[in-house]
């Protein structure tokens, strides 16, 4: 039997949106099919590849698991509201994070890119200056299949040093040593 259709009040992006959306519907489904707000993709559908990951007040959260009547008076966001957001806090242009992932090249097809963002986001605020441990728990539920991981870690370093003023540290995984010297 196919649930009720309901009016939900909803805190998108920094706007107050009222839609109208069937009761067992996720999130990510009102985001995508009632708001045209396609930038959270929809993957697996069960929470494991983190391609529908939004911030619920500031935190990560999937959102093909999380049902859009839960979230009522609560502030999502998105990957469309990022740069927005930026701007209305007194920034220039994108995100930082957008602006490192693209200065990085940190995708390929893009279809993980707004989630493994929206992740580091949520890393950055709560912490400018995170460990090589702490951005890997960070990312951690963010699937890439096309880039390996490398650009995305660079352009997650770029941005914590961007932030904190500080020239960006060689991670873990990264050689010190100059290429061809041996």
């Amino acid at each position: 039997m196919r649930g009720r259709m309901g009016v939900l009040h909803l805190r998108i992006n920094g706007d107050d949106v009222e839609v109208a959306a069937p009761s067992h519907w996720t999130l990510l489904e009102v985001l995508r099919y009632r708001l045209g707000l396609t930038g959270s993709k929809q993957g697996c559908d069960k929470g494991d590849c983190g391609a529908c990951t939004v911030l619920l007040d500031g935190k990560p959260v999937l959102s093909c698991l999380t049902l859009a009547c839960t979230v009522e008076g609560r502030a999502v966001t998105t990957i469309e509201g990022l740069l927005p957001a930026h701007v209305a806090g007194g920034g220039q242009g994108a995100d930082p994070v957008q602006d490192a992932f693209d200065r990085c090249g940190a995708l390929q097809c893009g279809f993980c890119q707004s989630g493994m963002m929206l992740s580091a986001r949520a890393l950055l605020d709560r912490n400018p200056n995170p460990s090589d441990e702490e951005v890997r728990a960070a990312l951690a539920g963010n699937l890439c299949r096309c880039t390996g991981y490398t650009q995305i870690y660079q352009a997650v370093e770029l941005a914590i040093a961007e932030a904190t003023g500080k020239r960006p540290k060689p991670r873990s995984w990264e050689s010190t040593e100059p290429r061809g010297s041996s």
